[in-house]
Parts: C-alpha cells; sequence; structure tokens
C-alpha cells in the first residue's frame, strides 16, 4: 500500500468519525509511519481522533503533535476542573472510593493512588478525560499486585489463546517483579494489537504492559 493511499483512507477515515473535526487535522505518511499535527477543540476528540486512525489498515506506527485548544469562553480553571473531577471519580461505582488523589495543571489532569484492578484504573482516566477544559490526562494510578509472575503469565496466555481475533502463536508474554508485562511478536493489525493489550491488562495483578509488538 502507498503512502499516498494511506492518508486518503486516513482523511476519509477521520471525515467519516462523527465525534471528529478534521479541518484543522494535518496527516503525513511515511512508510506506514503516521505524522499527526493541527489542533482539536478536546481532549477527548484528541483520543477519537487517534482511535480513528488505529483503525485504518496499513498504519503501522502514529506521532501525534496535536494540541488541545478551547476557545476564550470555554477555558475552565485549573480549579473547577479538579472540583468536577473529585465529583465524576465520587459518582463512578467503578472507581474505589478515596482511593485516588487529582492534581490539575494547566488543564492537566494528573492522578495517582492505588487500585486492585486495571480496569478501575482505565474507568478513572475515562472518566476525568471528558471533562471540559481538560487538555490531557498523565494517570499513574498503581495497581496493587496480587497474584505470582507466573500466574500472570499463565493468566494471560489462556487469554489469548481464547481470543478468536487473536494468533496466540506469534506473541510472547513475559512477567517480571509480579505484575510488569512485556508482550513481543507480531500481529496483523491495531484491532489485534490492541486486543492482545487488554488481554493482558485484564490479568488480575497486571501493573503495567509495554507493548513491543510489531505489525506485519
Amino acid at each position: 500500500m502507498s503512502d499516498m493511499f494511506l492518508r486518503q483512507s486516513i482523511l476519509d477515515e477521520l471525515d467519516f468519525e462523527p465525534s471528529v473535526n478534521a479541518i484543522h487535522i494535518g496527516v503525513a505518511v511515511d512508510n506506514g509511519v503516521v505524522m499527526l499535527s493541527g489542533m482539536v477543540g478536546s481532549y477527548a476528540e484528541k483520543l477519537a481522533v487517534e482511535q480513528a486512525i488505529r483503525r485504518v489498515k496499513g498504519v503501522t506506527a502514529i506521532a501525534e503533535e496535536i494540541k488541545v485548544r478551547y476557545a476564550e469562553d470555554k477555558k475552565t480553571s485549573d480549579a473547577e476542573i479538579a472540583q468536577r473531577a473529585i465529583n465524576i471519580l465520587h459518582w463512578n461505582a467503578v472507581v474505589p472510593k478515596d482511593s485516588i488523589q487529582i492534581k490539575v495543571q494547566d488543564g492537566w489532569v494528573a492522578l495517582s493512588g492505588k487500585v486492585d484492578w486495571h480496569y478501575q484504573r482505565a474507568a478513572a482516566e475515562n472518566a476525568v478525560r471528558k471533562l471540559s477544559g481538560v487538555v490531557g490526562v498523565v494517570n499513574s494510578i498503581a495497581v496493587k499486585p496480587q497474584v505470582h509472575a507466573d500466574d500472570v503469565k499463565r493468566r494471560i496466555e489462556d487469554a489469548l489463546k481464547r481470543h478468536a481475533g487473536v494468533e496466540a502463536q506469534r506473541i510472547n508474554v513475559n512477567v517480571r517483579d509480579g505484575g510488569h508485562v512485556t508482550l513481543d511478536g507480531y500481529v496483523h493489525d491495531w484491532r489485534e494489537r490492541q486486543a492482545a493489550e487488554y488481554a493482558a491488562w485484564s490479568a488480575p495483578g497486571v501493573q503495567g504492559v509495554e507493548d513491543r509488538l510489531t505489525i506485519s
């Protein structure tokens, strides 16, 4: 697939995505690597751009320099963002109460604390990144280790074998320090890569996943 054809496919996908205004987004492609520039109106839209591009066949990597820029009348103070973040996490039944600490500076939300499961960590980030005024989220929430490394490895490998969209024999799983997972090997596309990451994160006790998978 030529870079020119891939670039046009990406532009078409961005135009098709209803949550994205592609007018101010620049797209360049070099050997399957997509370079993004420009501006969007919210952090949620920025993430939607990345997700749309990952759906396009032929994309092997993304270099993203998109900036979030709010209109002057839509700017929200850090204190207001912090209070909204506290409220939305308090109302979220998935996130354990009083387990997350929040710091906001220049629209960037930093999350810290400890939870038992990765899905709780992800739920906290998903909740705050949709708030008005947020330009980015740094998720430093830790997952408490719960099981032995060998048990984590076995659970992930079993999950990969069960997943219809993943060729498990092409993926190597390594676990260190009780919960830090490294995925090596090859996948066919972004969807298979994301499915493998999801399987790794879904195992209890996983604290981090380093994705070294190559799209081929």
